[in-house]
């Protein structure tokens, strides 16, 4: 049995595996992270591995804690993962970015694969049919353009994400709404649009905290799967195990 971990930016999430069967899920906010560690565990007691993806300002001795119980694994760029790397700088390519790679790779063979990660950053990755990452884009996610408007302005409100009712703002607050949701949707299903003319067989995930806000508002046809970060992490360790 296999608890996933993923220490973003702003949450931490977690799910509980049997093989490939996705048990249950949590999320926490990341001053709950050894409390709420431990209760899975109480919980699970057959729980063999604790796999983490860090990405946020976590500490790795939160974790290093529960080795007394299970065996602790953060993956890294050392591990063994089943695609080739093409990316320009390959040691920076963050680890969240890698296990979604992985995990697309596993789970859609023979395609090629654009997974968008709608979280504090929206992240686009791209494996061909080959299983070569070829790389892809980050750009700021909802929090950030809201928080950006209000920062870096004198006047503009800091507003929570709101779906707007149309694309003609009438006051202030509907204006920033339809700018920021309208514009990241028209941003997403632009890079949709150039990847599908780029690419035949090709298979869209969209994942993260924002995917199904999005998923009803884009006007192509994608996978939505909010936990696909953690299955893919579990898909990931798998391999690991199996091919080292």
């Amino acid at each position: 049995m296999i608890l996933t971990v993923d220490v973003g930016n702003t949450r931490i999430k977690a799910a509980v595996f049997e093989g490939d069967t996705h048990l249950e899920s949590f999320v926490f906010d990341k001053i709950e992270l050894e409390k709420k560690i431990k209760k899975i565990l109480e919980k699970f007691e057959t729980i063999d591995y604790l796999v983490v993806s860090l990405v946020g300002d976590v500490e790795k001795q939160s974790f290093v804690a529960f080795e007394n119980q299970v065996k602790v694994h953060f993956v890294s760029h050392q591990d063994t993962f089943p695609f080739i790397n093409n990316y320009g700088t390959p040691k920076t390519l963050g680890i969240d970015r890698m296990v979604l790679a992985a995990g697309a790779t596993l789970l859609y063979p023979n395609q090629n694969r654009l997974v968008i990660d709608a979280g504090t950053c929206i992240t686009y990755d791209f494996i061909d049919e080959k299983n070569v990452y070829q790389g892809g884009a980050i750009a700021p996610g909802f929090r950030l353009r809201y928080e950006s408007l209000h920062q870096f302005t004198a006047k503009l409100p800091l507003l929570t994400l709101q779906s707007p009712e149309t694309y003609i703002g009438k006051s202030t607050s509907e204006s920033i709404h339809s700018g920021v949701v309208n514009g990241l949707v028209y941003e997403i299903d632009g890079f949709i649009d150039e990847y599908k003319a780029a690419c035949k067989n090709i298979i869209i995930i969209l994942t993260g905290g924002d995917a199904v806000f999005l998923a009803k508002r884009l006007k192509n046809t994608i996978f939505a799967n909010s936990n696909f970060l953690l299955e893919s992490l579990n898909q990931t360790f798998q391999y690991k195990i199996k091919n080292d």
